[in-house]
């Protein structure tokens, strides 16, 4: 058997450990070390692999940004950040059909801001605004729907996990991503609205309204939330004014937030140790699946799947676009399997030489940095996406009243609005790059 028939069978074995529920990390870790060492003719390459992959992994200083965004989160969480965002935008928007889950949207895509966590942003969110709906007479469904939805606004603004992992997948620079992330983001939370909007003309019943707030009030709400403006000038202020490296901001972020906590009262000896329990139980998973993706890619690397794969794609003289379209419907397609993080490290190896082998009429940068949004975009719709779209999952679980059929159908009027803003950021892509 020839390397390359041992690199393309690997796919379905890798498939099968999945849908066996062996965790997706474990499952990419054994298929290459198994694969490299029968690649290798049972050599020792695979267990020097298994010293030298694990120590560049757990090592890797671009990595260590990614616990510093999690704890940033818990302890914005700790310090009311959330419920500050969400009273802000629900005293703006309260009051008009459908407003608070448009001021749920809002809020999520703020917390999104010093969270680069989708289901972190997503639950936090979760717990603050779905009580509020309900008071206000929201349908178990819509109410659902919405937050899962404003949830997926955690890794698509920036800071975002995701896109850290791209970045040191395809070699870009984290902050250029991160800069390139901003207009996307804020067309997806409006592009939201926009489906709040239109659910309740639809469905009128499905939403109460809240009563007008006096403006007095409104700027009160508003001025509360000057620790979160504080923190993200500082974070991203820092990164692009030249002051901080994006590991830096993190740190910075992680201590601003952590000291707004501690002011708060929010930040006990109690709830630091749970903080830093439960970052360290999330960084150890990213990292243990990114340990299993290297492993798995290093063997792809060896029986040169990547390679031949582009130089056939380029081969058959398929339009740029099509050879596109059809990666982005595979994400989708795969997003209903699979969480994001595992999306990302399972593929962008073997897809992103094939994407960057055609000719978009763009520089390589330019082509790296708008696939990589269109990527983040689309994994970002998994998570909505049933049957397995891990936010709702998140959401429906505090809300067991409300049957999870009930999510899916109020859901889709948020795809549709995914579906519209992907069409709009393919065919035009000076939308993700005029900034950068």
């Amino acid at each position: 058997m020839s390397d390359l028939t041992l690199g393309l069978l690997s796919f379905p074995a890798l498939l099968i450990l999945i849908f066996l529920r062996v965790p997706i990390g474990l499952a990419m870790f054994v298929t290459g070390f198994v694969g490299l060492y029968m690649v290798t003719g049972g050599n020792t390459v695979a267990l020097s692999r298994l010293k030298n992959e694990t120590y560049t992994t757990f090592s890797s200083y671009s990595l260590s940004i990614v616990p510093m965004f999690l704890l940033m989160g818990h302890f914005a969480t700790l310090g009311g950040m959330s419920r500050a965002l969400f009273r802000a935008a629900e005293g703006f928007l309260g009051h008009r059909r459908g407003g608070v889950a448009m001021a749920a949207v809002g809020a999520c895509a703020g917390f999104g801001a010093i969270c680069g966590s989708s289901l972190a942003t997503a639950a936090t969110m979760g717990r603050v605004a779905l009580p509020e709906m309900k008071r206000y007479g929201y349908d178990g469904g819509f109410a659902t729907a919405s937050l899962a939805a404003g949830g997926t606004l955690g890794i698509l603004i920036p800071p975002s996990v995701v896109l850290v992992i791209y970045a040191i997948l395809t070699e870009q620079n984290i902050a250029t991503l991160f800069l390139a992330a901003f207009v996307p983001g804020l067309l997806a939370a409006l592009g939201y609205m926009i489906a709040v909007s239109v659910y309740v003309r639809i469905n009128p019943r499905a939403a109460g309204v809240a009563a007008p707030l006096p403006m007095r009030d409104r700027m009160r709400r508003l001025l509360a939330v000057w620790p979160v403006v504080a923190v993200f000038v500082a974070v991203v202020g820092g990164i692009y004014g030249g002051i901080f490296t994006p590991t830096e901001a993190a740190a910075v972020g992680a201590a601003g937030t952590g000291l707004i906590a501690l002011a708060n009262g929010g930040l006990t000896g109690r709830t630091l140790i749970e903080s830093f329990t439960t970052t360290a139980k999330s960084s150890a998973m990213i990292f243990f699946i990114v340990l299993g993706a290297g492993f798995y890619n290093g063997f792809l690397a060896f029986t040169q799947v990547p390679q031949e794969m582009s130089a056939w794609v380029v081969g058959q003289n398929f339009a740029p676009m099509t050879v596109l379209v059809v990666i982005l419907l595979f994400y989708l397609i795969l997003g209903c399997l699979m969480d994001s993080l595992s999306m990302i490290l399972l593929t962008i190896p073997i897809f992103f030489p094939v994407v960057a082998a055609l000719d978009f009429g763009m520089t390589a940068e330019e082509v790296a940095i708008w696939f990589g949004i269109l990527v983040l975009i689309v994994v970002e719709v998994g998570l909505i996406t049933p049957p397995v779209g891990l936010n709702l999952f998140v959401i429906n679980a505090m809300d067991r009243d409300t049957p999870m059929l009930e999510t899916y159908r109020a859901v889709v009027y948020f795809l549709a609005s995914d579906v519209v803003r992907v069409v709009l950021l393919v065919a035009f892509p000076a939308i993700t790059l005029f900034l950068i």
